[in-house]
This record gives C-alpha cells, sequence and structure tokens, in this order.
C-alpha cells in the first residue's frame, strides 16, 4: 500500500466513522435512549421501558462483536479493551464517579452531546467542563492521581481479562468459539428479556435498541477491519488508523470529548490529527441538532439557578475524571466495552449504575430537606 493510498483510506474511516456518529446522534434524539434515563425511570417509576432499550442494545452489541470476532473479520485481542490486566478499582471508582457525575450533570457523556444538538447551552458548559477534567485525568493531575492510587490495584491473567478468554482456558477451548459462544448466549439472553417486555415492541423502542446496537457493531467494523492496514508503508507495523489508541475502537465519549478540544485549541500543530473519537463527537452533535429541527424539538436552554450551575459542573468533573479512570462512560463501557465481554468494562457499568442510584437518592434526600 502507498503513502496516498493510506491517506485515502484514513479519510474513509473518518468518513464512516462520522456517517454512523450522526445517525447515532439522530438515534438518540429521536429515541430518548439514554442509560442514565434508564437507571432513573427504573428507580423512580418502576418502568423498565428505557432499560430494555439499553438491553437490547447491549445485546445486540455482543452478537454482533462476537459474530465478526468469529469470523476473522476483527481481532478481539487487539481492541482498546484488550488486556491482561483486570483493573477492578479503577473502574469501581471511577464507574461510581461517572454514575454519581451524570445524574448531576442531567445526563451522560453522550447525552450531553445529544442535548447540545438540541440547544442545551448548559450542555454546552458540562461539555467543556467535561472535556478539560477528561485530559488533566489522562495526562495532566489527576492523572498522576489516578496511576499512583486506583491504577496500582489490579489482577493479571496469563490471557486477555474477559469472560471467553477465562472460560477458554478453564474448560480447554479456543477462545475464538468462546467468544462466539457466549456473546451470542449472553447477547441473546438481553435481546429475549428486551423484546419480551410489555408493550415494548414499539417503533422508537425498536429503533433505539437495534440502531444504537448496530452502529457499535458498525464501529468495530470500521476500526477493526475497514481502518486496519497490516503493514504501514513507512513503519512496516502493523496500524488501525485514526484511532487515539492504536488499537481498534468504538463509540465511546469522554476522552474522545477531551482530544476534540485538544485538536481545536491546537488545530494549528500538524501533530494534531482528526481521529474517529473526535468526528465522532462532531458527528453526534451534528445527527441531534438535525433531528430536532426537523421534529421542531430544538430550544434554548440555560441554568436556572447558581445551585443548578453548581451540581452540573461538579457532576461534570465527576463525568471527566470518572470516564478516563473507569476507561469508558455508559457507551464506551456500558455498550463498547461490555460487548468484548470484558471483565473490567463488567465492574464499570455495576459502578455507574450504583452511582447513578446513588446520586438519585441523594437528590430525593435533597428534595426532602428543602421541603
Amino acid at each position: 500500500m502507498q503513502v496516498s493510498e493510506l491517506s485515502a483510506l484514513n479519510a474513509q474511516v473518518l468518513i464512516a466513522a462520522f456517517v454512523l456518529s450522526i445517525i447515532f446522534g439522530a438515534i438518540t434524539q429521536r429515541t430518548h435512549f439514554c442509560t442514565m434515563g434508564a437507571i432513573s425511570d427504573v428507580v423512580n417509576m418502576g418502568d423498565w421501558t428505557r432499560m430494555r432499550q439499553w438491553g437490547l442494545a447491549a445485546g445486540v452489541a455482543m452478537a454482533g462483536f462476537a459474530l465478526l470476532a468469529y469470523a476473522g473479520i476483527i481481532d478481539p485481542t487487539k481492541t482498546l479493551h484488550a488486556s491482561n490486566r483486570w483493573l477492578w478499582l479503577s473502574a469501581a471508582v471511577g464507574g461510581a464517579l461517572f454514575g454519581f457525575g451524570m445524574v448531576l450533570a442531567s445526563g451522560c457523556g453522550s447525552k450531553t452531546l445529544v442535548r447540545v444538538g438540541g440547544g442545551s447551552l448548559k450542555s454546552l458548559v458540562v461539555l467543556l467542563v467535561m472535556g478539560l477534567a477528561a485530559f488533566a485525568t489522562m495526562k495532566g493531575i489527576t492523572a498522576v492521581v489516578r496511576v499512583a492510587s486506583v491504577d496500582q490495584a489490579f489482577i493479571e491473567f496469563a490471557s486477555i481479562a474477559n469472560l471467553p478468554h477465562l472460560a477458554a482456558a478453564a474448560f480447554g477451548v479456543s477462545p475464538a468459539l468462546m467468544t462466539l459462544a457466549l456473546g451470542l448466549l449472553i447477547g441473546g439472553a438481553l435481546i429475549i428479556w428486551a423484546l419480551l417486555g410489555r408493550e415494548f415492541c414499539r417503533l422508537d423502542n425498536l429503533l433505539g435498541g437495534l440502531g444504537i446496537g448496530a452502529i457499535i457493531v458498525a464501529m468495530w467494523w470500521v476500526s477493526g477491519h475497514l481502518g486496519f492496514v497490516a503493514e504501514h508503508p513507512e513503519t512496516l507495523d502493523e496500524v488501525f488508523l485514526a484511532t487515539n489508541s492504536g488499537r481498534s475502537e468504538s463509540m465511546s465519549f469522554v476522552a474522545p470529548i477531551a482530544y476534540a478540544l485538544d485538536w481545536l485549541m491546537l488545530f494549528s500543530d500538524k501533530s494534531k490529527v482528526l481521529s474517529v473519537g473526535i468526528v465522532s463527537v462532531a458527528g453526534v452533535i451534528v445527527g441531534s441538532a438535525i433531528m430536532a429541527l426537523a421534529s421542531r424539538s430544538f430550544r434554548w436552554e440555560g441554568f436556572r439557578g447558581t445551585e443548578d450551575l453548581a451540581n452540573h459542573l461538579v457532576g461534570a468533573v465527576l463525568m471527566g475524571i470518572g470516564g478516563v479512570t473507569a476507561m469508558g462512560c455508559t457507551i464506551g463501557q456500558g455498550l463498547t466495552g461490555i460487548s468484548t465481554l470484558g471483565a473490567t468494562s463488567f465492574v464499570a457499568v455495576a459502578a455507574i449504575m450504583a452511582g447513578a442510584i446513588a446520586a438519585f437518592k441523594y437528590q430525593m434526600w435533597r428534595l426532602e430537606r428543602v421541603a
């Protein structure tokens, strides 16, 4: 492959990621797909509809990833989430911080982008603060604290720390076969659970679950197959084009927001180039704005007062720190990471939900105290 061909392929990867993220933003805006909203509905109203949307999306993502891996289309050992270290404490602490923060900030990273596209100025503030906190946790002052504390607690395995590889080692079967079996088994169970919900099978619910799950799978294909080059013409190394991690990635919205702000601020620096994550951030905002304008739901939104501002600022900081510490958000770990059946991802998802529930309880306590 020539350098010119590599450049053209890189552009194809970026365009494909941008288009998929536009669709992601449009679907999320239309269907109100939201992990925080799903948890809120269950905790406050006992309504499992949006949680079933999330379960359907997770099931589709798991099954799709398993099929891609078994077919040899992507390599599950070369994803961002493939590691032989189970970073259980980082996932637990980071996930809890993120979950608590997203409730204070009225939504997770993806929901923040969707709300920006719908005209929310306070979500724009959340985006900027979250991106700053995320960058500091990747490379700044909170990164030093993270590396010296929670990242020191891990369990190291001989193989990749995910369910298929651990089960394959225990039962003496191939990881590829176990990836397929567990992906279809767990993913299929989630899909069935979602579809059996009373009055769940309506257009918006199916669009939210099936659509978001399919986009996660499609992004795995874009990053792990379309963007994979076995031998770079200059370095002769294998490379995954347009990724910040140098490995195959799918949708995630905490670190990418930080990278997007970095790209904007240092645009004239030629070393700052577009990545799948950066164009995904822009695409979700664009897709949400298109849908909001088309449905005439676009409206400007500001802070109600000082306390509202303070809550959103604190929530944004917690999401930035927590999302990087947990190595993903409700999408980055909750759908993308969990689609790989990574052990760290399961801990992160559980911690995010626990943190969100704690935040809802805190908000109820605050309301009772004020009343």
